[in-house]
């Protein structure tokens, strides 16, 4: 494998270095330097765009150009009439400057060819045709292509190291900006300009005086020729497997026009390939944002679903159902109605085999070896309606409400090495509904109201089954070895030890109800400086009921008591939570910098009741929090962040009351929990040179939580019961990440990194633990942007997890080069291949490896045919299982998880 990335980085030196590069200064006629002049070069032989420029602050072009080549020059600027030269290249660098005359008409520039990048204020266009080579499918495909846009390894997309947090098609939100739905649906010969809007406001009002620094959206302008029509595709497969027939059907559908829009996407198949996982499902906010988001106050409701034994892409056997669809309509100018709705249906067969160490040997905790087999199926729905009512400019009334559900079930076997076998059953069926009201109203130049409320109500009913084996006959035995694992348990927790199987269920109820809701005043004092003033409110209730039972042979029910904890097995708790605050900030603007101090006060107040007593606190809190930003140039800044937060729990961590997590994890909660205070600082900096297409973006963060909230944790075995205290121990931890980009001719390089350090203090068999862990990544890339030859991406990823537990140290190196190659052959066929070798070594064992890799050959018989025939095959290597090691604060895991195996497939693409 490293021969194979020396040779192809060779070859791709030797063309880069093969080039003669033309630079120089773009002037107007009085001598002085144009920033943002369009620079581009014509290939006079082949009429195709080689090389582009845009000038730097003092005017500076670079081109990259063939040698021993004849090339038409064009420069243009706005309001400037455009150069045009031709020029022939020899062996010779070329420095030469250009001089532009005004152009009374100040008419839009004309190009003979279209620059692929400008910049217009804030935002960055980018014309796709110019980054495709005829291998793209979707618009995954183009955004990769593009300089200073990354797709993350979560499928999110980053620019300029800011997350995409909305995606638009024509001005109007793809299911309410939804970017990973987008860029795995949306057809790529659909896509005309890549708009990507930096300093993105959701409201024109407040965007001059809310901070919209880190906001960036992406905006996809469609070809001419889609509006007023539908189009998009069909995929139809099917194949062959070692146990079942494979099939995929993935219709694709679009609908755009100035008033209407109208897209559906389905997926249907059981190949494994997934538009949405429930994962990306359950974090579909749908545009929602927390009206407190800045407030200092984090109330956590908890997520009480189900915990999936797996990720839907490692699994034996995947079976999926998606339909999704999304519209907006626009009746006049004033009104936008939206919505969507997705259904989400998956059925999936998992194992994985896992060796378990647990923290500090010498206190006891034996070593585990488990096998765990799988079969869960969800069946998730979420629905939108949006209204945005916008009379004038001075008034702007929006409306959305979002409806989510699910139906969720797991049925594992799990066989344990300390434990024995046990079979489990889990099910729940949560709903939410979530309503959000927000008022926007221009009084004057200097004076602007907002007003946002949320309001959630959310409903969860997980049931818990666990049916363990028991040797009735060994209860009695003196040594704890000679009896079953559970048996201690059992009697602690108060079961009937006499049976063949301790038949074990648990129910619970969780409703949440809350209210978030705010009032901003804003005034603009002068051009450089505004003030803003909140008066908001978080009230927040939660009830949480639940009951343990035995099932006996004939099927009755038996409710235990506990020997510890005071007997208590149920819950019947009662949770009020309020936080009224008055805010303040200030904004200053002054040369490059952009001062913004801020403080809030707030009153809160807790109450929780259980077993007839209330426990009360009611208290005051000043949170001050500081941003300083330096624009050192148009795309270069420094930002630095200093905040301090309030966080509160859940009920569940209140409750009293024994709660299984699973038959081998017991908590109790503690109802004189107090909230943690946290100390945030972070400092952020981000360049984009358009001169030489560099992307620069670093970002350090520091985190101290005091009064943290941790678990006080027993074990039995490795049966754990646990509760929670507030540690007078402080919990830090440091990040940072970087990457830094850069573009050379067809070439583009980059090197990510990342680093993370944390403590936390908690307690294990009584004793104080200490838990560090040291991670960091280094990741290489070299990837080209032919039109013409194929292309290849290589990368290297080189990452080591420290992990000090107490006694225990464990250290884990993970080395994985992969390689991506799409090449585009005689017009017509397309060839797609990827491959990664990963190897994990932790010092001690022999070192772990797997390997990955897929590939596609399609053929349609030019860029215009709307049929197009693809065999694709993933796994070819027909490889069983990978592998994964990781840590928490409790255990080390090493893990083997078993996947799908070769499949291949045969698919029609029809393009409507």
């Amino acid at each position: 494998m490293n021969k194979i990335f020396f040779v192809i980085i060779f070859c791709l030196s030797n063309i880069t270095f093969a080039q003669v590069k033309m630079q120089g200064v773009v002037k107007d006629s009085i001598g002085t330097p144009l920033e943002l002049a369009n620079v581009i070069a014509i290939n006079q032989e082949t009429k195709t765009l080689q090389s582009y420029g845009i000038t730097d602050q003092s005017g500076r072009y670079k081109l990259n150009l063939s040698k021993n080549g004849s090339y038409s020059i064009q420069v243009s600027y706005i309001g400037m009439k455009t150069f045009t030269e031709a020029i022939s290249t020899k062996e010779d660098d070329i420095d030469k400057d250009f001089v532009l005359e005004s152009d009374n008409a100040l008419d839009a520039v004309e190009l003979t060819y279209e620059m692929p990048v400008t910049v217009k204020g804030d935002t960055l266009i980018y014309n796709a045709d110019s980054f495709k080579n005829g291998t793209e499918r979707k618009l995954e495909d183009v955004l990769e292509k593009l300089p200073g846009v990354e797709i993350n390894d979560d499928g999110q997309i980053e620019v300029e190291g800011n997350i995409v947090r909305k995606l638009m098609v024509n001005g109007k939100d793809f299911f309410d900006g939804d970017t990973k739905l987008a860029t795995k649906n949306i057809p790529s010969n659909a896509v005309d300009k890549v708009q990507v809007l930096r300093n993105y406001s959701e409201v024109g009002q407040l965007s001059g005086v809310t901070n919209n620094q880190d906001n960036v959206a992406i905006n996809i302008k469609l070809k001419e020729g889609k509006e007023n029509f539908w189009f998009g595709n069909v995929t139809a497969g099917t194949g062959a497997s070692p146990d079942s027939e494979l099939y995929l059907l993935q219709p694709k559908l679009f609908y755009y026009s100035p008033k209407f829009s109208l897209n559906f996407i389905g997926d249907f198949n059981n190949t494994g390939e997934l538009a949405l996982t429930r994962r990306d499902i359950r974090g579909f906010g749908g545009g929602f944002r927390a009206p407190s988001r800045s407030s200092g106050t984090s109330i956590n409701l908890g997520d009480n679903g189900l915990g999936f034994l797996t990720t839907q892409n490692n699994a034996l056997e995947i079976e999926n159902k998606l339909a999704a669809s999304n519209f907006s309509y626009s009746p006049n100018q004033a009104l936008d109605i939206s919505g969507f709705a997705i259904f989400n249906s998956s059925r999936i067969l998992s194992k994985e085999l896992s060796f378990v160490q647990y923290t500090d040997s010498d206190l006891g905790i034996p070593d585990e070896t488990t096998e765990q087999n799988s079969k869960e199926r969800s069946n998730q729905g979420l629905a939108k309606l949006s209204l945005a009512y916008k009379p004038n400019v001075n008034n702007q009334l929006d409306y959305d409400v979002l409806g989510r559900f699910s139906k969720d079930v797991q049925n594992q076997n799990f066989l344990s090495s300390v434990v024995g076998n046990t079979n489990q059953l889990e099910e729940v069926t949560p709903f939410s509904i979530n309503q959000n009201v927000n008022y926007y109203y221009t009084l004057n130049d200097t004076n602007i109201f907002a007003f946002e409320a949320q309001h959630l109500i959310k409903n969860e009913d997980p049931f818990y089954n666990a049916l363990l084996i028991n040797d009735p006959d060994n209860n009695n035995e003196v040594d704890p070895n000679d009896r079953d694992a559970f048996d201690t348990t059992a009697e602690a927790m108060g079961f009937i030890t006499s049976l063949e199987n301790y038949d074990l269920n648990q129910n619970r109820l969780i409703k949440s109800n809350q209210l978030d809701a705010k009032l901003d005043y804003y005034n603009i004092l002068n051009a450089k400086s505004n003030i803003n003033f909140t008066l908001g409110t978080i009230l927040s209730r939660q009830d949480f009921n639940s009951n343990i039972f035995q099932f006996l042979d004939d099927n009755s029910e038996f409710e235990p008591t506990p020997t510890f904890n005071e007997g208590r097995a149920t819950n019947d708790t009662k949770y009020n939570f309020s936080d009224v605050y008055l805010g303040t900030r200030y904004t200053l603007k002054t040369g490059k910098f952009t001062i913004t101090p801020g403080f809030s006060i707030h009153a809160y107040g807790n109450k929780n009741s259980q077993f007839g007593v209330t426990y009360e606190d009611n208290f005051f809190r000043f949170l001050p929090d500081f941003e300083t930003r330096i624009q050192f140039k148009k795309s270069e800044s420094l930002t630095l962040r200093y905040q301090m937060k309030n966080q509160f729990t859940d009920v569940t961590r209140l409750a009293q009351g024994l709660v299984f997590n699973n038959f081998n994890s017991i908590q109790f909660g503690e109802p004189d929990l107090q909230n943690a205070l946290s100390h945030n600082v972070s400092l952020f900096y981000s360049s984009f040179n358009l001169f030489n297409y560099t992307n620069v973006f670093a970002r350090i963060s520091y985190n101290k939580n005091l009064d943290q909230i941790r678990g006080l944790t027993n074990f039995e075995n490795v049966i754990r019961t646990s509760t929670f205290f507030n540690s007078n121990f402080a919990d830090e931890s440091v990040s940072a990440n970087g990457r830094i980009q850069r573009t050379f001719g067809k070439l583009r390089a980059s090197l990510s990194t990342n680093y993370n350090y944390s403590k936390i203090n908690q307690f294990i068999q009584g004793r104080q633990s200490l838990n560090e862990q040291f991670t960091q990544s280094y990741i290489p890339e070299l990837r080209t942007n032919f039109r013409e030859a194929p292309n290849v991406r290589l990368r290297y990823r080189y990452s080591i997890s420290d992990n000090n537990q107490g006694t225990n140290f464990t250290k884990f190196v993970t080395k994985a080069p992969s390689i991506d190659f799409d090449a585009y052959i005689w017009k017509s066929l397309t060839f797609r291949t990827d491959y990664t070798y990963s190897n994990q070594d932790d010092g001690v064992n022999s070192s772990q490896s797997f390997e990955t890799w897929d590939a596609s050959l399609s053929y349609r018989k030019n860029e215009d045919s709307k049929w197009e025939y693809e065999i694709k095959a993933s796994n070819l290597l027909d490889i069983d299982s990978r592998i994964r090691n990781s840590a928490n604060n409790l255990s080390v895991l090493n893990s083997e998880t078993f996947i799908q195996p070769r499949f291949i497939t045969f698919r029609i693409r029809y393009e409507l």
